[in-house]
């Protein structure tokens, strides 16, 4: 379904756009100003004026009122430890992803489609002085770096994404050919893996897996992120077979 006729007839806009207000912070901007929200949200300063009070009285931001920015409250803390506590994914994810973190050293992280995003939902930082940082909640686009083009190797629609996503430079090894982006993502998902170096962070090499249900539907993905001076001690094909392996025993416990 054409994402313009889903907005129209599945969803409504002011909700659409207070969900909007609350995805604009970030771990890089976890504190923002009326006006900087505006610019984030394209919504006019009298909307989001409604919006902000009606979260802030409800406990899902807070104001500074002396600085008079924003940031996220209370209320969100308490409602991401339930969905945390009562996720089975997160559930069984958390203890195989830690022992992969602990056995092999690197970053280790699981994703999900948010919208037209990857996230991050689930993380392990490397042990290494050197190495790649990934935060939960952090999002990309769906068409650079494993762990997201798994995923969107996996989407039902993934023909009219690519179809309708602009591709944007974001290091020099971008895809940003259509045609090759469809073509690699067909050998994705046959191959059931993804890999990549520096497409959406300089220095980052990547190995994805995903996580499927039993309708063979995507639910996540598993990463290992390595640095490009590290990566070439690995052996590549064996990192693929564990983070793969990895996946399985997630998919096998949840079904």
């Amino acid at each position: 379904m054409n994402q313009e006729i889903f907005e129209k007839n599945y969803t409504m806009s002011s909700l659409h756009k207070a969900i909007k207000v609350l995805k604009a912070f970030s771990k890089d901007e976890p504190s923002l100003s009326l006006t900087e929200l505006s610019k984030k949200t394209g919504i006019s300063i009298s909307s989001l004026q409604r919006f902000v009070s009606t979260f802030v009285y409800e406990g899902f931001l807070h104001k500074d009122e002396r600085t008079k920015r924003y940031q996220l409250g209370h209320s969100l803390l308490y409602l991401g430890n339930l969905v945390k506590e009562e996720s089975s994914l997160i559930i069984v994810a958390e203890p195989i992803l830690k022992k992969l973190n602990e056995e092999i050293g690197e970053s280790v992280s699981m994703n999900i489609i948010d919208g037209l995003e990857r996230r991050c939902i689930l993380n392990y930082d490397s042990t290494y002085p050197l190495s790649t940082k990934m935060f939960v909640g952090d999002t990309s686009p769906l068409y650079a770096g494993a762990s997201s083009k798994i995923l969107l190797a996996f989407m039902p629609n993934v023909e009219e994404y690519v179809e309708n996503i602009s591709l944007e430079r974001i290091t020099d090894k971008t895809i940003l050919s259509k045609e090759q982006l469809l073509t690699e993502l067909k050998d994705i998902h046959i191959q059931r893996f993804a890999k990549s170096n520096s497409e959406r962070v300089r220095g980052a090499c990547s190995v994805s897996a995903p996580i499927l249900n039993a309708s063979q539907q995507i639910i996540a993905s598993v990463t290992l992120v390595i640095p490009e001076v590290r990566y070439s001690d690995y052996d590549e094909n064996l990192l693929i077979e564990t983070i793969q392996s990895v996946a399985l025993e997630i998919e096998k416990q949840l079904y």
